[in-house]
């Protein structure tokens, strides 16, 4: 395998394990914000719960797939902050605004329970938490569509890179950024249902149950309508979504979601977790397999965009060292906050 391709493949590695993960986050403020019933207050209490260990952490995958592009793809990465800087700087103040806005609501009651200020303070920072939850994956699922859409294109060599700035807002970057943000609903909902159910916490398990029922309706409805928008602007896509390379991934993404939808009416949540879990790794990776080889069709493939193979081989090189560092410092993160949590109980 090219060293080029074996570095490519981790990034998409690394990115479904951002679209799963801060996934969850992110669909978590989107169910804040929309919290509603009986049992608002509760449904939000489990959300701050469940993100508490990993409010942030998560994004450690989004800094491991920017660092790996601009190291192995500088070409690309030079073009992609270039034509998408309006989202990319969007998102960036999201994901500032959200995390900030968490650790402000979670902290203020304690600093001054009982008064009202506090109280309107509190409620202010929950808002802009939900807004900034809702608004930063719109903004990943546009890039992401624009790029899919293939409206970015190179400049000749020697150049400035130049791009069209409003590639975002076409109507294929549109509809994506919509499943986007609907994927992260869907997937928070699975989440904090299967949560709620080892907690014995009947009622807010129905909640969050029938809200991953409803929500995945609408990842269906979108998902028809991207399909057509797909074949329109994005032909050579959609075609390559069916070729031998691509089409099991997507097969499995949708067997995934089939027994998710099920495991949910049964309510056998562990299994919708997991289904979940592989059905937007799947969605991710044949995203990526259909792209190969190229990083924006149709003017730049991966060997055009690749750094120097003295680069890649140091960057090849190092990655099981920084493995070895982030798996297990993420895995005595969940297991210390999680634990903490059950003896809480």
């Amino acid at each position: 395998m090219p060293l080029i391709d074996l570095a490519a493949f981790v990034i998409l590695v690394a990115v479904c394990a951002y679209g799963v993960l801060a996934g969850a986050d992110f669909g978590g403020g989107v169910w804040d914000l929309f919290a509603h019933g009986p049992r608002k207050k509760e449904q939000r209490a489990a959300i701050a719960r469940a993100m508490a260990p990993v409010w942030e952490a998560n994004h450690v995958w989004l800094i491991f797939v920017i660092v790996l592009l601009f190291t192995a793809l500088p070409g690309a990465f030079a073009l992609l902050v270039t034509a998408l800087f309006i989202p990319f700087h969007l998102a960036l103040v999201g994901i500032v605004l959200r995390g900030a806005a968490f650790v402000f609501r979670a902290h203020a009651p304690r600093a001054a329970a009982g008064t009202g200020e506090v109280s309107r303070f509190s409620r202010h920072t929950g808002v802009i938490f939900g807004v900034a939850s809702t608004v930063t994956p719109l903004l990943m699922g546009m890039a992401l569509g624009s790029v899919s859409a293939g409206r970015i294109e190179t400049s000749p060599p020697g150049t400035a890179p130049v791009a069209d700035s409003l590639a975002w807002l076409s109507p294929m970057a549109l509809f994506t950024g919509l499943l986007a943000l609907a994927l992260c609903a869907y997937v928070a909902a699975v989440f904090l249902a299967w949560e709620s159910q080892v907690r014995g916490d009947t009622g807010l398990t129905e909640d969050f149950r029938h809200r991953a029922l409803r929500t995945g309706g609408v990842v269906v409805a979108l998902t028809v309508c991207v399909i057509p928008l797909l074949a329109h602007e994005a032909p050579s896509l959609a075609r390559a979504l069916f070729t031998v390379r691509a089409f099991p991934v997507v097969l499995t993404g949708g067997v995934a979601a089939l027994v998710a939808g099920f495991a949910l009416l049964r309510r056998h949540l562990h299994l919708a977790r997991i289904a979940t879990v592989v059905q937007i790794a799947a969605l991710l990776g044949g995203w990526g397999l259909a792209q190969y080889p190229y990083v924006l069709y149709p003017s730049l493939t991966l060997a055009q965009a690749a750094a120097p193979d003295t680069t890649l081989r140091f960057l090849l090189a190092s990655l099981p060292f920084a493995a070895l560092l982030l798996g297990p410092s993420l895995w005595l993160l969940f297991r210390v906050f999680k634990q903490r949590d059950r003896l809480r109980e």
